[in-house]
């Protein structure tokens, strides 16, 4: 009867998690980085001048 604990056997392959993944991507990383602040201060920029008041003629 063989034994199943053969040092032979490839060990099955783990899942990595998306989160690591994405931790351990630098570039994904500095793409976000970059892109998340530029967009939040474009959405901030229009919704202050959306709230500027039309002058009047």
């Amino acid at each position: 009867m063989p034994d199943h604990t053969d040092s032979t056997d490839a060990p099955a392959r783990e899942r990595i998690p998306f989160m690591q993944r994405l931790l351990d991507n630098p570039f994904l990383l500095l793409f976000i980085g970059v892109t998340v602040p530029t967009v939040l201060y474009m959405v901030w920029g229009i919704m202050e001048l959306v709230q500027i008041p039309v002058a009047p003629r």
